[in-house]
Order: structure tokens, then sequence, then C-alpha cells
């Protein structure tokens, strides 16, 4: 099948859509690209998405398996993230990897196609991953240079501070719950000037703890997601390893039943 407009979204787990779980979807994941994609095919039947992110990718990853493919799509947009899971690592040239990142943004633009690209999350209020911090803003500074530079959009992932409430997330702390893709894919529409047909669902009130259940809570927590976390990374291992792309080449999707 032809399309006249093509949307290839590139990335690791943000933009695969882990945290949004549907079986029903390729990987079990739906996620705010999708989403995006939905609208815009909803709007106008003529746009055909590929989405070629996969878990655990790192920027090297992302650029070396991913540009290229995307560029052969002849794409209309492109949406890309990466060096999330460059930034958690326990060391990190943040200079030498937003370097290449910008010669991967470079040669999106010099396609023709649109390029939307991100800064990274500020994890400031985790006990865990806030002591990424201090490289996160630095990554969020030289990539909005790259932006600026190529003419990409932004959207300010740090300056979304709704997401600071954890009902946006997912129970492992590290991947956005439905209701956070929602409001990412909200923001993603808001900057490419599209309006959208997404009602984000009412939150749950949050649940009250006393500190006992809390230290009780964040230690679950511990032994379930983030020892084996810390456990694949030890290891060199992903969980993306034996995953392949949810849509290598542009497909229609459509909303699942319900939303």
């Amino acid at each position: 099948m032809t399309f006249d407009s093509r949307y290839v979204a590139l990335g690791d787990s943000f933009t695969e859509g882990v945290g949004d779980w549907d079986e029903s979807r390729p990987n079990g994941v739906r996620g705010w690209a999708d989403r995006v994609a939905e609208q815009l095919i909803l709007a106008d039947s003529s746009w055909g998405y590929a989405n070629l992110a996969i878990r655990g990718k790192k920027l090297h990853q992302v650029l070396a398996e991913q540009v290229d493919a995307a560029i052969a799509l002849e794409p209309t947009l492109v949406t890309i993230y990466a060096g999330g899971n460059d930034i958690l690592r326990p060391k990190v040239d943040i200079d030498a990897i937003v370097d290449a990142y910008d010669a991967g943004i470079a040669k999106l633009c010099a396609s023709g196609a649109a390029v939307l690209v991100f800064t990274g999350f500020d994890s400031g209020k985790s006990p865990v991953f806030g002591a990424t911090r201090g490289r996160t803003a630095l990554y969020n500074e030289l990539v909005r240079e790259a932006a600026d530079r190529h003419g990409a959009e932004l959207v300010d992932y740090w300056r979304m501070k709704e997401l600071q409430d954890e009902r946006f997330w997912d129970i492992d702390r590290l991947h956005m719950s439905p209701a956070g893709h929602m409001l990412t894919a909200k923001k993603v529409l808001e900057v490419l000037r599209r309006t959208d047909a997404i009602d984000l669902p009412e939150l749950e009130a949050p649940p009250a703890r006393t500190r006992a259940e809390r230290l009780r809570h964040d230690a679950q927590w511990a032994r379930e997601y983030l020892g084996p976390w810390v456990g694949r990374r030890l290891r060199g291992v992903s969980s993306g390893d034996n995953l392949t792309a949810k849509y290598p080449v542009p497909v229609h999707i459509r909303p699942s039943a319900g939303n």
C-alpha cells in the first residue's frame, strides 16, 4: 500500500510505547507515537505510519540502525528521541553522544522530512534516577541547539511538569503509563499544530501511604524492577534484544476499541 504522507518514529522504549500495554499491538505496546499516528490518519487517510523504535537501544544504535532505514521510507515526518539509555549508564560523554545525535538530526532534516526531537525528562524528584538530572540538563541544552541549528521542531519534555505526578508513570517508574503516553501524544500534536480527539482519562486519587508503607512499597519496587534493570546492564543484555520493530514499513493504524 502506498501513502502520500508517511510518519516514521525512531528511538527506544519511550517511542516504542513501553508502559502503554496493549496485547493487540506488535510487541504488546501502543504508546504516544501510535496515538499521534492514529490522529494523523483519522484526520487524513493518506498518512501511513512506521515505528522503528526498540526498547533498550542506546543512541549509537538508534542512529546506526534506524536513521538510514527511516530515510529509505521517504518520510514526510520523523520523530526521534535517543540518549536516555546512555544517560542512565555509569559513565557517559554527553558532548560526544549529542555530537553524533546532531549529525543524525542533520541527516534526517536533509532528507526533506519535518523532524521533531525531544529534550529529556526532569527526574529531579526521583530518589534513584534524580542523580542523572545534571547530565540530562546538559543533554537538553545541546539538543535544543541542534534543533535550532537544523530547523527541527522540539517537544520540551523537561518542561512538561504535569509528568511529575506519579500517576502518569508505569509501575516500573521508568516508563510512562497510558495516561502519560496520551498526554505526550497531545503535546506532540500541539507542537505539530495538529488537532486531536484524545481524551485524557480521569486519574484515580493517589494512594495514601504511611511512611512505613512507602518504605515497603519502595523495597518491593527495588526487588521487582530496579534490581532486574541493574542486572541486565551489568550483564550487557537488553529487554529489546529479541524484538524487532513494531511497524518496519508504513501501515494504517486505528485507535484501539474503547479509546
